[in-house]
């Protein structure tokens, strides 16, 4: 009774094609969107900035990105962590290289980057597919943090051989640097977590999204009714990497101004990615956002808990956190593989029939 759709005819193709078919949907879609944009910023300080909002809506790009890739085209990757590298040390020699460039454009520049390098290393998807597909990826992932950690050039020849992003403005404001207030660099990462999304989203719903699931599902079949595996396959690395590219970017220039590979981008970092996909659920772009949310405040609210709450150590606390990770992973993967996307979708089918279910 409180969330159906009965009785809400649609009278023409658009209206049956909208993102959101339910106006409950839509009303709740943007009124949080109104609050992101509007509300958070007015009262967002640097510990909401920094420890909870950079680090979900930069994460949410990655697993969007990777999400596309392994979830909608069916293509495993463990190289999530060297294609963030990628994007971040991408902006840096577009930073360093050309002071008067926009960072808006050098951070849609270094995703292009990325997926470059993302279509360079999705050439043996054509050949092998699942776990070998998997070491292959995680080959990329060791040699692009060996790479940027062995040339000078990509460091310009720090003597640390860390990289350290110089300050750029927006509209006057500083957005990157020391220098930059929190509601500056929430809203510059709110703005392409929203527009990527919002294209991620109509992307999957057309033709070359049909044409990953395709190949996710059954290849061969998707051959035979005249998908190409080529060019379907290479889009969805060349379109996961641009927004993992994305990501690494605002990772290094936004949020932290400073990285070095071995630390920032290791695998850990591809891990991190991987289980948030999993745990928001596979193949839902909701889940992507989920995952992050959820692999963000997690730690924050268990070592709250643990460590202010129960006065426990926080190496303890750090241990039974990590086992949690592991054990909620296995509990998605056995009971509910689509994740915490497919656990609202249930919520909501048991919203459509209260309180009379039949």
């Amino acid at each position: 009774m409180l969330y159906r759709e009965t009785g809400d005819f649609k009278t023409s193709y658009r209206a049956d094609q909208q993102i959101f078919p339910i106006l409950q949907d839509r009303v709740a879609f943007w009124a949080v969107l109104a609050v992101a944009f509007f509300v958070v910023p007015l009262v967002i300080d640097d510990y909401w900035s920094n420890a909870i909002m950079l680090p979900v809506l930069i994460y949410a790009l990655a697993a969007i990105g990777l999400n596309i890739l392994t979830g909608y085209c069916g293509q495993v990757s463990l190289g999530t962590g060297g294609f963030m590298a990628v994007g971040a040390y991408a902006s840096y020699k577009l930073m360093t290289a050309f002071p008067e460039l926009n960072i808006f454009f050098i951070v849609l520049l270094s995703g292009g980057v990325t997926a470059l390098v993302g279509v360079i290393f999705g050439l043996p998807s054509l050949r092998i597919k699942g776990f070998y597909l998997a070491v292959a990826t995680l080959a990329a992932q060791f040699f692009l943090v060996w790479l940027f950690n062995k040339v000078p050039w990509f460091y310009n020849y720090s003597a640390t051989g860390q990289i350290a992003a110089p300050e750029r403005t927006v509209f006057g404001y500083a957005v990157t640097g020391a220098e930059a207030a929190p509601w500056a660099t929430y809203l510059f990462c709110l703005v392409f977590v929203t527009i990527l999304g919002f294209a991620a989203k109509n992307m999957l719903r057309g033709r070359v999204g049909r044409a990953w699931m395709a190949i996710r599902d059954m290849d061969i079949a998707a051959e035979i009714i005249g998908v190409p595996p080529l060019r379907t396959k290479l889009s969805a690395f060349a379109v996961s990497s641009f927004y993992v590219g994305v990501a690494g970017a605002l990772y290094f220039a936004v949020w932290f101004g400073a990285a070095e590979p071995t630390e920032a981008f290791g695998i850990n970092q591809s891990f991190l990615v991987l289980f948030m996909i999993i745990i928001g659920g596979l193949g839902s772009m909701l889940g992507s956002f989920l995952g992050a949310g959820f692999m963000v405040l997690m730690p924050i609210l268990l070592k709250t808990a643990m460590v202010g709450g129960l006065g426990m150590q926080a190496v303890t606390a750090k241990h039974i956190e990590i086992t949690l990770i592991g054990v909620l992973i296995i509990f998605f993967l056995i009971v509910e593989p689509h994740g915490l996307a497919r656990l609202w979708a249930i919520a909501k089918e048991k919203l459509r029939l209260w309180p009379f279910p039949h």
